[in-house]
């Protein structure tokens, strides 16, 4: 995996999940790993940095700070200020456990919120055929 540098609220050297708070770097779109396997495959190469918790069957987009705060979507949940996110070591981009199913791969980790709601609205009317 190539970084050119870990973004601030990342600690590069740490081989440890940290608990993070949303909202001030980014907030997290917390979905279920059956909606955000759908989303992910059409975001593609547009989706950015995506937390996968290999136990919990959970999916993590990181968005742009206050992004995303007033959807109400089903099974979405956007977690901003006032919660915290598992974030895994920098490193870990495989299973079991927490991992970066999409890896930070430069500063701009965020995925683009009006792409992302598409997205999982798409991912959403297709799991429910």
């Amino acid at each position: 995996m190539t970084v050119s540098r870990a973004p601030r609220w990342m600690c590069s050297y740490s081989p440890e999940v940290r608990t993070v708070p949303a909202g001030r770097w980014w907030n997290a779109v917390r979905v279920p790993v059956s909606l955000g396997a759908l989303a992910l495959e059409a975001l593609g190469d547009e989706s950015g940095a995506v937390i996968k918790d290999g136990y919990g069957g959970i999916m993590y987009w990181l968005v742009p700070p206050g992004d995303a705060s007033a959807w109400r979507l089903p099974d979405v949940q956007v977690l901003g200020r006032g919660s915290h996110v598992a974030v895994p070591p920098l490193r870990r981009t495989a299973g079991p456990g927490l991992y970066w199913r999409v890896p930070l791969t430069h500063d701009t980790y965020w995925t683009n919120t009006d792409r992302l709601r598409t997205a999982l609205t798409d991912a959403a009317a297709a799991a429910a055929l």
